[in-house]
């Protein structure tokens, strides 16, 4: 219940009949009401002046002005605080408040667009509790109040806080400038001087209605002291961020006054130029001594250019700055004398490796063309092959050969194509690519540049890293590289590029057409022993603080190191575990300072110092049932020897497979089926006719189901290699014959029986 009901009793009526209309024309308002005592304009559209409205306030003088309860969108307020009439909605009584405020109609203005100007002061408040009519205009009776003022020292203490808050606000709030203060001081009442603060403040519809209603003068107060409070909060961080914004505006006019300030002091005394015009001369000093080329060095101009203009307090200034540092920091005409000396290169090679002779004689051809022609653009070299074979040692050496530079970085896991072509300048961060950094590092425009793991390059949604190689290997296109951040053309022709891959089915099509690959098989057990003896067990001899004379592996020893621990095609393994010998050797040394003794174990006793074995063999069986035949096989870790399987079962010429075949495995056997059950049926077919019997021989595949089988189930197995093996178990099963034993066999069959060129002998020897 508001203040209204509760005393509507209590109040007696003030209204003088002769002064104040019992009936009263209302006017709806869409925005912040007005409070007793105040003055407003108020605006009617010329459709909304009706001519009954006219009469009434030339019959009366007196208007009401009541809030329309919200449902309709409240209008912003103007610059001088007029109020609006709704002039898109039909209003009726049940659409406003009923307590509103009676006022006197100070002055009627016609405005030119045809609109009335009405000026009304505020005089009571009032509550309309009859409704006369509605159409065309609102019209009710009235009941007319007066503030319940209370005086006491409760009173005087809210006054006095009231005060004290509006002159905290009075250098914040608009509204409260010095009129607004001179009227405060000569309000006539407590209630008065409450109406004119709650005007000045901004208030919410409904909470406007509710100080309108509010009657008691000390409630009024406590209100309004609640609404400066939030106002006050208000005000006090919106001034926290214009001081945080003014001082952040003053810092840099400061600064930019003072730096001005100091310059003309500079010039005025004569004396030496500042940071900024030491560190451009400079620039410009070296732009001239680079000699670039005159695309490039027009470009460069214009961008010192710009620099010059560019406050040094500005962000731009220092990404300027560090593009320009790029160019002046790559090699543009620096290059690394070369004289190719094919004796020296092929020592070198076969210093560094041992084996691998085809690869190192590709390598001298390669590098006696480059010596016969300079400027050969040539293909660039692939390096493939398993991991460990020495793909990165040997482009080492070449450089090492060549006398070259030598810089490398890994392709593996690269998904966006800016770490090859670089970042735009625009971005936050931006730098070149890795092309380009390799550069700026050797600090020579002819290195050599491996690019290792090419065939573990990503794609994703920033790009195709493979795509943007294409244009740095193309002899045709890398003279004219343009890398993203630098934006000008720089030469790579005269870069050695050599690739490394572990597996060239992996590299995309168009990369691998620009690339000669180099294929590097692998290390047989000779050459894994000699490379053990030669190489690695010096090294890890002197890696470990360790003497040849406390140290040895005999022959044997490391064969059996290789075949049990280290069977990967390259010698990476090996250098592990011989690695960990001479950790247990060293800690031999140590621990028994006393009783030196030379640490040289057998093969026995491998297992207790390495652990057990990780590979095992299978070996070849002296006698083989009918149906079994033993084969060759490729592996990623070398050679092995497999044994494929067959047996009969009762059945109708099934054909039964099994071992984690794969589907090029499993077209294998099928051919190898076929082929041999068609040997056996001609041979039945010419057995029957030699011998002019009545009774056709058995055909024994057709009569029996069989099953074939290749162990280590668990092994995924795949390649044609394997059908003339499986053709020959077949029919080892069918005449009921043994295979010789010590035979191992591996070939791909055709369906009319050819065995076609098999590959890998090496690996699978």
């Amino acid at each position: 219940m508001n203040d209204v009901d509760e005393y509507q009793i209590q109040i007696k009526d003030s209204r003088n009949e002769k002064s104040l209309p019992s009936q009263v024309v209302i006017i709806p308002i869409m925005n912040s009401p007005i409070f007793p005592g105040m003055i407003a304009p108020i605006i009617l559209s010329q459709e909304k002046f009706l001519p009954e409205l006219d009469e009434q306030i030339l019959k009366t003088g007196y208007v009401a002005l009541n809030l329309v309860k919200g449902e309709y969108p409240e209008e912003e307020e103007d610059e001088e605080r007029e109020l609006e009439y709704d002039d898109d909605h039909e209003i009726v009584s049940g659409d406003i408040y009923k307590v509103g405020v009676l006022c006197k109609v100070v002055k009627k203005l016609k405005l030119p667009d045809g609109s009335v100007n009405v000026l009304v002061h505020g005089i009571k408040r009032y509550r309309a509790f009859e409704f006369i009519s509605e159409t065309p205009i609102l019209k009710a009776k009235v009941e007319v109040f007066d503030d319940i003022l209370e005086a006491d020292e409760e009173l005087d203490a809210y006054t006095r806080s009231v005060i004290n808050q509006v002159k905290k606000l009075s250098e914040i709030n608009p509204y409260f400038n010095e009129e607004m203060k001179l009227a405060m001081m000569n309000s006539p009442s407590s209630g008065a001087l409450a109406d004119l603060v709650a005007f000045a403040i901004s208030l919410d519809l409904p909470e406007a209605q509710d100080f309108l209603e509010t009657l008691v003068v000390k409630k009024r107060f406590a209100k309004l002291l609640v609404y400066l409070k939030r106002e006050k909060d208000v005000a006090d961080i919106q001034k926290k961020i214009s001081d945080e914004v003014n001082d952040k505006v003053n810092k840099y006019q400061r600064e930019y006054f003072l730096r001005e300030q100091l310059k003309v002091i500079r010039s005025e005394l004569g004396m030496e130029e500042d940071d900024k015009s030491r560190e451009l001369k400079k620039m410009r000093e070296t732009i001239d001594s680079l000699g670039l080329p005159d695309e490039v060095y027009k470009d460069v101009k214009e961008e010192m250019n710009r620099l010059e203009s560019i406050p040094d307090s500005s962000p731009e200034y220092n990404v300027s700055r560090t593009y320009l540092n790029w160019i002046f920091e790559l090699p543009w005409n620096k290059e690394t004398g070369v004289e190719i000396e094919i004796a020296k290169a092929a020592k070198v090679l076969d210093k560094d490796h041992y084996g691998l002779e085809k690869a190192k004689e590709r390598i001298l051809e390669f590098l006696a063309v480059r010596k016969l022609k300079p400027n050969y653009d040539g293909t660039i070299l692939c390096l493939a092959g398993p991991p460990g074979v020495g793909k990165t040692s040997i482009g080492r050496s070449i450089a090492r050969a060549l006398g070259r530079k030598f810089y490398r970085f890994s392709l593996g896991g690269m998904k966006d194509e800016a770490e090859i072509k670089g970042h735009r300048r625009t971005y936050v961060g931006a730098m070149p690519g890795k092309i380009i950094q390799a550069l700026k590092r050797v600090a020579v425009k002819n290195p050599i540049i491996m690019l290792d793991e090419l065939d573990k390059l990503g794609s994703s949604f920033q790009g195709d890293p493979a795509s943007a190689l294409l244009e740095v290997l193309d002899p045709e296109q890398n003279a004219t590289f343009i890398d993203n951040y630098l934006d000008v053309p720089f030469d790579l022709s005269k870069i050695l590029f050599i690739a490394t891959a572990n597996y060239i089915d992996a590299v995309p099509d168009p990369l691998l057409d620009r690339m000669e690959v180099i294929e590097l098989p692998g290390y047989t057990m000779e050459e894994k022993v000699s490379i053990g003896t030669k190489w690695i067990i010096p090294k890890m001899l002197q890696k470990h603080g360790l003497q040849k004379s406390e140290f040895s592996l005999t022959t044997p020893v490391i064969k059996r190191i290789i075949s049990d621990y280290a069977r990967e095609p390259g010698v990476r393994f090996l250098e592990q575990t011989i690695a960990r010998l001479c950790r247990k050797a060293a800690l031999l040394k140590v621990t028994n300072a006393k009783k030196r003794k030379k640490f040289t174990p057998k093969e026995t006793e491998l297992e207790n110092l390495l652990g057990p074995p990780r590979f095992s063999s299978d070996k070849a069986e002296k006698k083989l049932n009918p149906g079994i035949v033993t084969g060759l096989a490729w592996t990623s870790y070398g050679g092995e020897i497999l044994f494929i399987e067959t047996i009969p079962l009762r059945g109708k010429g099934e054909f039964k497979l099994t071992g984690q075949l794969g589907e090029v495995m499993n077209e294998s056997a099928n051919i190898a089926y076929s082929y041999v059950k068609k040997i056996l049926q001609n041979k039945i077919e010419h057995d029957y006719k030699r011998e002019d019997s009545e009774e056709t021989p058995e055909d024994f595949l057709a009569s029996h189901e069989i099953h074939l089988h290749l162990p280590a189930g668990a092994t995924p197995k795949d390649g044609p290699s394997a059908g003339i093996t499986m053709a020959l178990a077949l029919y080892s099963l069918a005449i009921n014959k043994k295979v010789k034993a010590g035979i191992a066999m591996t070939g791909e069959l055709s369906l009319t029986g050819k065995v076609l060129p098999v590959g890998g002998i090496k690996e699978k020897v």
